[in-house]
Order: C-alpha cells, then structure tokens, then sequence
C-alpha cells in the first residue's frame, strides 16, 4: 500500500508564495505520476499540475508561470505563488501507478487573502 503525507497549506497572502509538500511511504518505487488537483467551492475537483518519474510536468493553463511542481524520488513539491482569490481551494496530492494505483491524499487547505 501507498500512504500519502501532505503539508503546507495555510493563509497566503496576495502575490505571496506557498509551497505544498506531498510525501509517499510504503510501495512507491512503482509510482510514476505525483500530481496536485484542488477543489474549490463551487467547482469540481480540476489538476493542477502533474510531474512523471522522468520529470515531465503538466500545468491546467490557469496556473502555467505561476505554480510550479518538482519532484525528486520522494516527495514532490507544488510552490505556488498567488495573486488571485480564486486560487483558495483544497487542494490533493494524487499518486499514480501503471499496475493500477490511483491514491488521494487527505487535502490540505489554502486561501488566499487580498
């Protein structure tokens, strides 16, 4: 099995940044994407932002220049820098696997204040 850690959410400023920690324990060395998705109210749940084992990363367009994800083997980090409301959300970290797994963290909680 997959555990999943998250830290780092909190109150942001406006244009201050942030940064999200998702740590994996237990069978990660099969995992290949790491990832962010949020939820915000109102909204259904959207990716982020994404980094494959080899380092290849994907941004929703909303965030491109402004959020961005990296990776070593374990954990991989999301530092967002924020300027717009819309950005509050929980956000979840979200591990994958070739064999089928498919893991949600628990979310952790960031708003932004303007």
């Amino acid at each position: 099995q997959v555990q999943l850690t998250e830290s780092g959410g909190g109150l942001v400023q406006a244009g201050g940044s942030l940064r999200l920690s998702c740590a994996a324990s237990g069978s990660i060395l099969t995992i290949s994407d790491m990832g962010w998705y949020r939820h915000a109210p109102g909204n259904k749940r959207e990716l982020v932002a994404k980094v494959t084992a080899s380092g290849f990363t994907t941004y929703a367009d909303s965030v491109k220049g402004r959020f961005f994800i990296s990776r070593a083997k374990n954990p991989a980090f999301l530092q967002i820098t924020s300027r717009h409301a819309e950005n509050t959300a929980v956000y979840y970290c979200n591990v994958q696997a070739a064999w089928g797994l498919d893991k949600w963290g628990q979310g952790t909680k960031v708003t932004v204040s303007s």
